[in-house]
């Protein structure tokens, strides 16, 4: 391949915690024999490992040092990788969440392809769906990204929800300096919010095979609402399952999944994936 880094074997990983049920690396595994590229995708989870999120500067100067191409990183890792980096892309700086380490002559570049994930599911999910005010749970790493993508698609106002006030705060006030002031609030009740809301983004960990369980009262979903989560293992969250109940319209996480492995995949390679191609194919994985 002539747009290929001058080479056609590629290691990637993917660093995080409970990450054993990952479909990533057999999505980019798959792409890069269709390109007919030599590729191993690596998992890296301190759980099995048996380490510490303090294990994150040594796991990085490992695969830095055993010639890995980039790392994804996942929870919990998205926001505390970054003071490990060189440099961000402009997206991972204003996000302050990072989910793609690029490693090239040294240097550690950290970009962000999840809020992009997230915008080109809805688009393609839920193009003409009600955006005046939205409500977001959760204000992590991901939270950061999806925010981002929900103003870049039009919502009007997102209201952002987490356990941790102060950083649902803290996401809200920096997407309103980019966005405009009012885009983005955090606020107190969220059964009010929700119920003058257009939609509702599950953006925590709640609901992953993990973290079982519904991330709010189940009593606040109602049908004129449109529910979209971010969790693509299990594809079906309870969230999404109480939602589909209720007759809501919803996006499950794997279209997020697909679109920020193929922007991954770009960056590690410097070959440009089939996006519809990988869709398919994690179609089929998660389908049977």
């Amino acid at each position: 391949m002539t747009n290929a880094r001058r080479q056609s074997s590629f290691l990637v990983g993917l660093i995080g915690s409970a990450i054993q049920a990952s479909l990533t690396p057999a999505m980019h595994e798959r792409e890069a024999d269709e390109n007919g590229l030599r590729y191993i995708y690596r998992l890296i989870d301190i759980e099995k490992l048996g380490l510490g999120v303090n294990a994150l500067p040594e796991l990085l100067t490992a695969v830095e040092r055993t010639g890995f191409a980039g790392v994804n990183v996942t929870h919990p890792f998205k926001q505390a990788v970054i003071p490990l980096l060189h440099d961000l892309s402009d997206a991972a700086r204003a996000l302050g969440a990072v989910n793609t380490v690029v490693l090239s002559n040294g240097r550690r570049i950290g970009h962000n392809t999840d809020w992009w994930g997230f915008a080109e599911s809805f688009r393609r999910g839920m193009p003409d769906a009600k955006r005046e005010r939205v409500v977001q749970l959760g204000a992590g790493g991901a939270g950061a990204a999806v925010g981002h993508a929900a103003l870049t698609l039009g919502v009007a106002q997102l209201m952002i929800v987490d356990t941790d006030r102060a950083r649902a705060e803290h996401i809200a006030a920096s997407l309103a300096q980019r966005f405009g002031e009012g885009r983005a609030a955090a606020p107190r009740d969220l059964a009010t919010t929700l119920s003058e809301a257009d939609g509702l983004i599950n953006a925590t960990p709640v609901g992953m095979a993990k973290y079982p369980g519904l991330p709010l009262p189940a009593e606040l979903l109602r049908r004129e609402l449109w529910v979209a989560d971010i969790i693509y293992f299990p594809l079906e969250t309870e969230l999404l399952r109480h939602a589909r109940m209720l007759g809501c319209r919803t996006l499950d996480g794997g279209g997020m999944a697909v679109f920020q492995a193929a922007e991954a995949f770009r960056l590690f390679t410097g070959v440009t994936p089939d996006a519809e191609r990988m869709r398919r194919h994690f179609a089929a994985m998660t389908h049977g």
